[in-house]
């Protein structure tokens, strides 16, 4: 397998302190190697299942905004 180099953008969020710890045990226990690791499985696993839902949403916003021209 072959790592490609993949460009990245540093993300700044707020989340519950409570889903920190989660995660800081998480990577305590050795299921990821640090928080940076944990988040970007959890944000890729979160949109590969549910690509279908947000692409229809979208699909929908659009066709909605076209229709009615709202900005």
């Amino acid at each position: 397998m072959t790592i490609k180099e993949t460009k990245t953008t540093v993300v700044q969020t707020e989340i519950p302190d409570g889903l920190l710890t989660q995660a800081q045990d998480l990577v305590a226990a050795g299921w990821f190697r640090n928080l940076d690791d944990l988040m970007l499985d959890a944000l890729r696993r979160f949109l590969e299942s549910h690509r279908g839902e947000l692409m229809e949403e979208f699909i929908r916003q659009d066709v909605e905004w076209g229709l009615r021209g709202d900005e």
